[in-house]
Formats: structure tokens, sequence, C-alpha cells
């Protein structure tokens, strides 16, 4: 797993009126959990471009009034309408202490059920690991060279070096459907919350 470095100020006061005022800065207020305290601080947000505009899971070198911390990614908020970074939560990590964190998936080669008319399924764009920092891939590759039509992978096939996933194994990954089975779902999907009332639930990943 590659290393993103990114440089901070600590901050003492947290009131609504000097975050109001960072952020007028187009600087984002940020907190790291998980050492001997909570840290706070700030960047201004082109600090941060490279690790929000990547698929790929960084470990975050934050060098803070001098001081450095290794850190994981925890929890990104975007304003509703503008989509402007609001505030970022990390998490302190060391080299020598296992660690929760979401990878994502890469899919890669070709399913020969795939060559054959079906279609593709992903049902999952990222998994929880649990392991040692230098032991993360930036992603978690998933081999679907192997797929006929009406095949799957679950997360119980799955495994790699050194890591644990922390998810259900009968859960479903990736898939290989007929288009008419694919449409179907996907009809029954748009017509079912309708039916129910129901508002289709939102997933938010961290580690």
């Amino acid at each position: 797993m590659k290393t993103i470095e990114i440089k901070a100020i600590s901050r003492s006061n947290f009131g609504k009126k000097e975050t109001k005022s960072l952020r007028a800065e187009d600087k984002v207020p940020c907190v790291m959990y998980g050492g001997k305290e909570n840290l706070h601080f700030y960047a201004h947000e082109n600090e941060f471009r490279s690790l929000i505009y990547t698929p790929d899971a960084h470990l975050i070198s934050l060098q803070i009034d001098g001081k450095s911390y290794n850190a994981i990614l925890k929890d990104l908020q975007f304003h509703p309408v503008s989509d402007k970074l609001l505030h970022i939560d990390f998490i302190q990590v060391s080299e020598d202490k296992p660690v929760l964190i979401y990878i994502p998936i890469k899919i890669s080669g070709v399913s020969p059920g795939v060559k054959a008319g079906g279609r593709l399924k992903i049902n999952r764009r990222s998994l929880k690991i649990k392991g040692l920092t230098r032991d993360f891939p930036e992603h978690l590759d998933i081999d679907i060279s192997k797929l006929e039509i009406g095949m799957s992978l679950k997360i119980g096939d799955l495994s790699y070096d050194n890591l644990v996933i922390m998810e259900n194994k009968k859960s479903m990954i990736v898939a290989v459907a007929t288009s008419r089975v694919v449409q179907k779902e996907e009809t029954e999907a748009e017509v079912a919350p309708a039916a129910e009332g129901e508002e289709p639930a939102a997933e938010q990943a961290g580690a």
C-alpha cells in the first residue's frame, strides 16, 4: 500500500465560528482518533486531492506541526449541495498492531460467461479487512476468468496472505447471470420500494 503525505496544522479552538472561518478559506477541519487522545487539525483542501480522488486505499502520513503520525482514512463528509469537502476523520495506526480497514475491490480477468452473453453483477465495491498496515494492498484483486453463466464468487472463496476478511463468508461479491435474470431483478428492485413505501438505504464504509 502506498503512503500519501499530508501537511497539516493543529487546532485548539473547535467552535462553530472558527470552523466556518476555516472552510471559508478552503481549509478542511479534521480529527484523528486512536491515539492517547483525539487530535484536531486542519489543512487546505488541496492537500487531500490525491487521497480522495483515487479508487485505491492508502496509508496516510500526517505531518502535524512537525510531528509525524501514521493513519488511515475513516470517514469523509461532503456538502450535500456543493459537494465541497467539509470534514475528515482519521484513525491513527501503528506497524505492530492489527487494524480494520475497507479496501476496494478490483475485478480482473475475462469471464467466459460474459463472453457468452451473460451479464456481470458486482454486489460489493470494497471489503472490510483486518491485518497489519504493511500487508495491506491498494486494492483486492478478484479474478473472474473462471466464471461461467450462473456462477458466482462469495467472500468465503477468497483468501489473501496475512489478511483476514471480516465479512459474512456467504455474501456474494460477483456473479455472472443471464441478461434475462438481470433485467428481471433490476425491474423488481425499481418497483418494490415504491410499492412498499420504502426508501433505499445508503451504505457508509469506514474503518
